[in-house]
């Protein structure tokens, strides 16, 4: 029996059901394609270590803390969020208006 081509391969593949594909290029390494400039809600859940640099890639800056929240700026963009770690975890993720930063 002879083996599929590879273009054939690749055409099974993207007409799959659940299937996505996609040519956009990331804005930045370590960010994931789901987030925003202007909303992390995907970060929740996340390792707080490993997310910490996404959240950078994409312009926000912590600008107060109190215990385990932290509320992070874009100042491009005007977005806040309040972060709050559990167990090295980003356990949630709110964005608010820019006045609450």
């Amino acid at each position: 029996m002879d083996s599929p081509s590879e273009s054939s391969v690749v055409s099974e593949v993207r007409q799959r059901p659940g299937c996505v594909e996609t040519t956009e290029d990331s804005s930045a390494p370590g960010t994931p394609s789901v987030a925003s400039a202007s909303d992390l809600g995907s970060f929740e859940g996340a390792r707080a270590g490993q997310a910490e640099m996404g959240i950078r890639n994409l312009r926000y800056e912590p600008v107060r803390s109190e215990g385990l929240t932290t509320w992070n700026f874009n100042r491009k963009t005007g977005a806040c969020a309040e972060i709050t770690t559990s167990d090295g975890r980003y356990s949630s993720v709110t964005m608010l208006p820019a006045r609450d930063c």
